[in-house]
């Protein structure tokens, strides 16, 4: 292991762990090997996925198509900026009703020249004047900051996204202090959306630096700056980076109910197989303890 966990959690805290280790929500990223892994999914899981402009909008509802036939429960990212304009919408919008998919995620996105949407709100208007047959739209928030937006901007945004919301979700963090502390100050200000608490699973350390400085918090520099001691440790290891340690450190806050979580949203890395190894065996053992 590659960070040793901490001291048995209290029954609350190992409680809430546990059923929302159960069944969270999965992210694959729309490549070649994606629908091989999605076979390591647990039956009909809710299945996040990524867009990035190397692949395109398209591929992204195509592989949420493909997951909705095979019983999973997709969530297209809506990527403002790889959006061309209202047609364009439209369109996607009427693919995602004619596949059967009822939610979606809706982000800024990294494409350089976006179309007639340059941030995740603009989109998000559009969306509620044409109408969508979505449920539920999480949007996601940033508990260590942006690369590129300022914090007063980036909250302003958040603030204003929220009413075309269902729920918001952490981008990526390994600090569960850094994670409570914006949670409790969010829920102070009156922002009420509920949470899913985005977790980094189970993968190779050189890999998880690669992603994390690529689509974390920050660009490469803040990240390393800001998370030097783990950066050092996750070098030294020669294993497998596990979130272990974070969950137990997000426990007592999934056991408190003013902090809102309600889902945990498992970065999976499209290393399912290796990741269901791992969920299902610490599950085990926080089974095994509350039955103690």
């Amino acid at each position: 292991m590659l960070f040793r966990r901490r001291a048995s959690l209290a029954p609350p805290a190992r409680d809430a762990l546990a059923r929302l280790l159960r069944s969270p929500t999965f992210e694959l990223v729309p490549l070649k090997n994606a629908l091989d892994q999605a076979a390591f999914l647990p039956a009909g899981a809710t299945v996040s996925v990524t867009a990035s402009p190397a692949k395109g909008i398209e591929a992204t509802i195509a592989l949420c198509e493909q997951l909705q036939v095979r019983g999973f429960r997709a969530v297209p990212h809506l990527s403002a900026r790889m959006v061309r304009d209202r047609s364009h919408l439209a369109d996607l919008i009427a693919w995602l009703e004619g596949a059967g998919v009822d939610r979606a995620f809706v982000v800024g996105g990294d494409a350089k020249e976006p179309g007639d949407y340059p941030d995740g709100l603009s989109l998000l208007r559009d969306m509620a004047e044409i109408g969508h047959p979505l449920s539920e739209i999480g949007i996601p928030c940033y508990p260590q900051g942006h690369a590129f937006i300022a914090d007063g901007p980036l909250l302003e945004a958040l603030r204003a996204k929220a009413a075309f919301a269902s729920y918001m979700t952490t981008q990526l963090c390994f600090d569960p202090g850094a994670i409570a502390t914006w949670i409790a100050q969010r829920r102070a200000e009156g922002l009420e959306l509920p949470i899913h608490v985005g977790v980094p699973g189970v993968a190779e350390p050189h890999k998880l630096l690669a992603i994390s400085a690529r689509i974390g918090v920050a660009d490469t520099h803040r990240f390393l700056t800001k998370n030097l001691r783990f950066v050092a440790r996750l070098l030294r290891s020669g294993g497998f980076y596990r979130p272990d340690a974070l969950l137990e450190g997000l426990a007592p806050h999934l056991a408190d109910p003013a902090a809102g979580i309600v889902d945990l949203h498992m970065y999976t890395f499209n290393a399912v197989d290796t990741f269901e190894t791992w969920r299902r065996s610490y599950l085990a053992n926080l089974l095994r303890a509350v039955r103690a």
